[in-house]
């Protein structure tokens, strides 16, 4: 029997009205919410907007989001089998889905 999590992720992006999608991701004790959040975008949703940089040291805390309504980095909160809820930072500007701006106004390129 396969054991699965149940992640309750907040999507959207500016201006849009926020919604939430179900989705049911294998489950191994141990893994993390970004492995659950990976395995969406390859298995279920390549559309999920889910930022981290983990071969590169030096942009570290790139995947922290609110899990279970606190932040977090999804690298190293561990995945329940019960259901979790994953949102953007609520203290950030949201770029979509779960990327929020992380670099200072001083240090974003223009578009």
């Amino acid at each position: 029997m396969t054991l699965t999590a149940e992640l309750h992720i907040r999507r959207g992006g500016p201006g849009e009205a926020p919604r939430e999608q179900v989705f049911h991701v294998p489950y191994a004790p141990g893994q993390s919410v970004l492995d659950a959040l990976r395995w969406i975008r390859v298995n279920a949703d390549p559309s999920l907007a889910v930022r981290f940089s983990c071969i590169n040291a030096n942009a570290c805390k790139e995947c922290m989001m609110q899990i279970d309504g606190r932040a977090g980095y999804a690298c190293t909160a561990r995945l329940t089998a019960g259901p979790m809820r994953v949102a953007p930072l609520p203290s950030k500007a949201l770029v979509r889905d779960l990327v929020t701006e992380i670099a200072p106004p001083e240090e974003r390129l223009t578009r």
